[in-house]
């Protein structure tokens, strides 16, 4: 920290209120030569009183600490930077939830058809075998993969994969 570019930013920020040194001690409670000593820099404000300062010139703390004003447009830079990657995010999310809700969904749909042909009490027959048999087993895979990509694994086995065909290159 710049203990004389503090200074100078406390002496600006008095300067903008029109403030004398005298009237901005009476503010604070504080003699008008500690307010001399903060803005040449040989003191600075203690903690409570810089929180104060900050609340009174309607600056961050960070401003007054950092000796200078964080520009407008910065602040504006930041906050747009932040809503799309905010945005990205989400749209990242939202095609995962696509994708796991796809695989549960035909798992469940799987399993019920598995329990339907149960209950339907078919006669057995290889194609009734098979039906039965393929719908449990697409099912459970589907939910299972459904983990595996909600967990990441999937993605990894598959980078790895690619690495090893060298297709990642």
């Amino acid at each position: 920290m710049d203990q004389v570019k503090v200074a100078t930013f406390i002496r600006a920020l008095r300067n903008e209120k029109k403030l004398t040194q005298e009237e901005l001690a009476e503010k604070f409670s504080v003699s008008r030569r500690t307010v001399s000593r903060w803005e040449t820099g040989s003191n600075l404000p203690d903690i409570d009183i810089l929180i104060e300062m900050s609340d009174f010139y309607d600056v961050d703390l960070r401003e007054i600490l950092d000796g200078e004003r964080k520009a407008e447009k910065m602040n504006q830079e930041v906050k747009e930077t932040a809503i799309k990657v905010a945005e990205y995010s989400n749209h990242g999310e939202g095609r995962r939830a696509k994708v796991v809700i796809a695989f549960f969904i035909i798992g469940i749909l799987c399993l019920c058809g598995h329990v339907a042909l149960d209950v339907a009490e078919i006669e057995e027959s290889f194609w009734s075998g098979f039906l039965d048999g393929s719908t449990l087993g697409v099912g459970i895979g589907a939910m299972i993969l459904g983990l595996l990509y909600v967990s990441g694994v999937l993605a990894k086995t598959m980078a790895a994969k690619r690495r090893m065909l060298g297709l990642d290159k």
